[in-house]
């Protein structure tokens, strides 16, 4: 207990790496070479859980092995839309199905069962989603304390409807919840209650967190092994911190899914700032949007954990965006068509993989990789209501035209006007390089070649984008 150390926000944060260090039983220094470069796989490799392993962990507490459904009525309706001979097969990794109901159970599950082993008395995680359900749900099951730090509410005490369903599915599941307003108290508090208490830092962002969601992408391989003959052409992934994709690439891989696609996909909410107290609730969903998508992507390190396990530009082969009204109506599709009910969060991904099938042949197949579980505050009529609170405009017409994230939410007239929108991949990967050699503030010329190597491995390109990027 850290009792006579100063807990101002400055003294805190001075004592980040310690306290982070301390909280996760795991140095992050050996990994490190002292310039741009550090050796993810061998950071990864750190938690000494294989594949099999993290399964069992996973099987002993309901987690894992999650069905893999055919959206039948959803691909004819896609396939109405599209040009002769074309409309792949849409499937869906149903992971509403997992202890708590969302895919962050896989992560949760071995943070947990790690915490456990190390003979932490609790744990504490920062998020306002699904992962603190998932944390609070795992800790019961191991017989471990549970505290959640959420930002959830704007400066006038008012949260969204979803955050706060969040909350009350957390106390519900034992745990803990702090909540704190939008802004930099997030990471002040979570390190300050870590310190205070002396938990384990079930962090998103652990390599420990990560590993867990490998066996998502490895049971979507298997799956589509015995179902259908062969690998996926397309798995669709809904990006926000990077974790979901990081994991389900990775796994996907483990399988020996050399050929397999994988794409991002987030609501666009650019314009919109999520550490704005007034662009906070203008939103209408809390994650799984360009808000965290992109600065995860481009900066993946200014997260709980010195270095994030999370870095989904090693392997995304695109990144698509839509918009909120878009993933609203598929929300009511995913329901109405295949009596499907599920939250927002997978359903972003759903709305893209709907326009993405429309460019496949009719035999491709497409995965989705999540669903979750919904809520009275998860549901899209709350949503839509406090959007109208809010001041937000809400009308039928083309999303892709007409949308404004923080002013409008634009419903398509009809499902032939949802369309993903490609976003410049190249310019995320380029932003990455420039960010990550200006954070090591190595000069360019002190550059080794394992450096650029990293770079080239961290963005999926290779020692000549790299290069180029950087002018030299």
């Amino acid at each position: 207990m850290a009792v006579n150390l100063p807990k101002d926000y400055d003294s805190v944060m001075a004592r980040g790496n310690d306290i982070m260090k301390e909280a996760l039983g795991l140095d992050y220094t050996p990994f490190e070479s002292g310039s741009v470069a550090f050796d993810y796989e061998a950071l990864m490799k750190s938690t000494n859980y294989t594949l099999d392993e993290i399964n069992r962990i996973q099987s002993r507490t309901g987690v894992g092995n999650t069905p893999l459904l055919e959206l039948r009525n959803i691909t004819a309706l896609a396939r109405k839309y599209a040009k002769p001979g074309y409309g792949a097969r849409i499937f869906v990794k149903d992971e509403a199905a997992n202890a708590s109901g969302s895919f962050k159970d896989r992560r949760a599950a071995c943070a947990c069962a790690h915490a456990k082993k190390l003979g932490y008395k609790g744990v504490v995680a920062a998020t306002s989603g699904n992962y603190g359900a998932a944390v609070a749900s795992q800790a019961a099951m191991q017989g471990l304390e549970c505290i959640i730090v959420q930002e959830c509410y704007d400066s006038k005490g008012i949260g969204q409807p979803e955050i706060v369903e969040k909350a009350r599915k957390c106390e519900a599941l034992g745990a803990e919840v702090i909540q704190l307003t939008v802004g930099p108290e997030l990471f002040y508090t979570t390190l300050s209650v870590l310190e205070d208490t002396g938990f384990f830092n079930a962090s998103l962002y652990s390599p420990f967190g990560i590993s867990g969601i490998e066996t998502l992408g490895y049971e979507i391989a298997m799956q589509c092994r015995e179902k259908l003959g062969r690998d996926p052409d397309l798995v669709v992934c809904t990006n926000a911190g990077g974790g979901m994709l990081t994991g389900t690439a990775r796994g996907l891989l483990k399988a020996g899914c050399k050929d397999t696609k994988v794409y991002a996909a987030s609501i666009d909410l650019s314009g919109l700032s999520m550490a704005s107290d007034v662009d906070f609730n203008r939103k209408s969903c809390t994650t799984g949007h360009t808000g965290f998508g992109v600065p995860y992507a481009t900066d993946p390190d200014h997260s709980d954990v010195p270095r994030s396990a999370a870095r989904p530009l090693r392997y995304m082969d695109k990144y698509v965006t839509v918009t909120q009204g878009e993933f609203l109506y598929m929300t009511e599709m995913l329901a109405n068509l295949e009596g499907l009910e599920r939250g927002p969060a997978g359903n972003t991904a759903l709305t893209a993989a709907f326009s993405l099938a429309q460019e496949m042949p009719e035999d491709a197949i497409l995965v989705v990789s999540e669903t979750e579980y919904t809520g009275a505050g998860k549901h899209i009529q709350p949503q839509l209501a406090f959007a109208r609170e809010n001041g937000i405009d809400i009308h039928f017409g083309i999303p892709q035209e007409e949308d404004k994230p923080g002013v409008n939410i634009i419903l398509p007239k009809d499902p032939s006007y949802i369309k993903h929108k490609v976003a410049d991949l190249d310019h995320f990967r380029r932003s990455r390089i420039k960010k990550a050699v200006q954070k090591a503030g190595v000069a360019l010329e002190n550059l080794t070649p394992e450096d650029l190597q990293y770079l080239a491995d961290e963005t999926k390109t290779d020692i000549a984008f790299v290069k180029e990027t950087l002018g030299l």
